[in-house]
């Protein structure tokens, strides 16, 4: 049974463009366009082991504080930050995320996966 990955990304081409990186190394990647939907995939499935998450999302919160919800409501969860305009600090973001500057390399998302794996 592959790695499950949960792709949060609300620009779409970015969003299957991750995934698919995802998919090719063997991994299985479930996408949500907004913290929302990933709330409602997070509540219907148990085999999620990783969260991919782009900060600025619209909707009713954005991935920080998607990741602290993560955090609190799931903690096996490990939690993959990414942004190309945010820099958050340490103390920003809950223990033991990676964080991963836009634009990434699909060497930077494996690296990241794998290291979550």
């Amino acid at each position: 049974m592959p790695l499950v990955v949960l792709v949060v990304e609300d620009d779409a081409i970015v969003r299957m463009d991750t995934a698919s990186i995802i998919e090719e190394a063997g991994f299985e990647a479930i996408e949500a366009g907004n913290a929302d939907e990933a709330i409602v995939l997070l509540e219907a499935r148990a085999d999620i082991k990783v969260v991919f998450t782009d900060i600025e999302m619209p909707g009713s919160m954005n991935g920080l504080k998607l990741a602290f919800a993560v955090r609190d409501r799931w903690p096996p969860i490990l939690i993959i930050i990414a942004s190309g305009r945010i820099r958050p600090d340490p103390h920003e973001m809950p223990a033991a995320v990676t964080f991963l500057r836009k634009p990434y390399s699909a060497t930077a998302v494996l690296e990241a996966v794998r290291h979550a794996a």
